[in-house]
């Protein structure tokens, strides 16, 4: 077996973790029982019902006793965490089994938030608070720099980026809620952003902030002229900054390259 059909195979497996979590923590059930069930008739899944990616395929997306239509989300979170480790993988990014071990974790716990908030419009603290410990701590030890990956971040390149993404948000919330008298920045993406730049570093942290809030305007603005949203609405920012966050550490160096040259 490869390792990238390996890395596949557990990037799958984990993603359907995932989806426990995705549906069980912002309705604060436990992420380890009861057992998987169908959302529907509330019937157990067998465990041949419930293989990452082929169950679905072999059931045509229903639930083998109610016939009940299954979300297409399993299978896409499924897909989409193996994705990712199969790129984090192939890049090189990671150049111990460590560092591509903390990597996923990362990587994983942004697929979690990206979904969740588009949800719930909430950032579980459950997530981003042992993070961003964890993203200090590695970052401070044993991660490179993903804007110059033959260095390590180090410590101070860590707190700073720490300091620098909660910190910054939190000023962006102080003054929003004091200009337009509502809230205008969650404390999840606040502690989201601490988590960010802890792993990632301050460099890190200017373009997930830059990339996520591209994104958010150009869809915003799609989905005010496409579906007649209204100026001004509450739209969730936690999934352009995962999506940001995620290009920053895949890409970073790239992009940096690309912008001094």
């Amino acid at each position: 077996m490869t390792p990238y059909i390996f890395i596949f195979i557990l990037g799958a497996v984990i993603g359907s973790f995932l989806n426990v979590c995705i549906y069980r923590v912002p309705r604060g059930l436990s992420v380890v029982r009861p057992s998987s069930r169908c959302p529907s008739c509330g019937t157990p899944i067998k465990f041949y019902d419930n293989i990452p990616l082929i169950s679905f395929m072999l059931l045509g997306g229903k639930c083998r006793h109610c016939k009940a239509g299954l979300s297409v989300r399993y299978p896409l979170v499924e897909f989409l965490n193996a994705a990712l480790y199969v790129i984090l993988l192939d890049r090189s990014v990671a150049g111990s089994p460590l560092i591509l071990l903390a990597y996923c974790l990362f990587v994983s716990s942004l697929v979690v938030i990206f979904f969740i908030d588009l949800d719930h419009q909430i950032i579980p603290d459950g997530i981003t608070l042992p993070g961003t410990i964890l993203a200090v701590i590695l970052g401070s030890t044993v991660l490179p720099d993903p804007f110059s990956r033959s260095e390590l971040l180090g410590v101070k390149s860590s707190v700073i980026g720490f300091l620098a993404g909660g910190g910054s948000f939190y000023l962006i919330a102080a003054i929003g809620k004091a200009v337009l008298k509502k809230d205008a920045m969650g404390g999840g993406d606040i502690k989201m952003m601490a988590m960010v730049g802890g792993l990632l570093g301050w460099k890190g942290v200017i373009l997930t902030t830059f990339t996520g809030s591209l994104l958010g305007s150009v869809i915003g603005v799609l989905l005010i002229i496409l579906k007649g949203r209204e100026w001004g609405g509450k739209i969730p920012f936690g999934p352009y900054l995962a999506t940001g966050a995620l290009i920053s550490l895949l890409w970073g160096e790239e992009i940096l390259r690309w912008y001094l040259g």
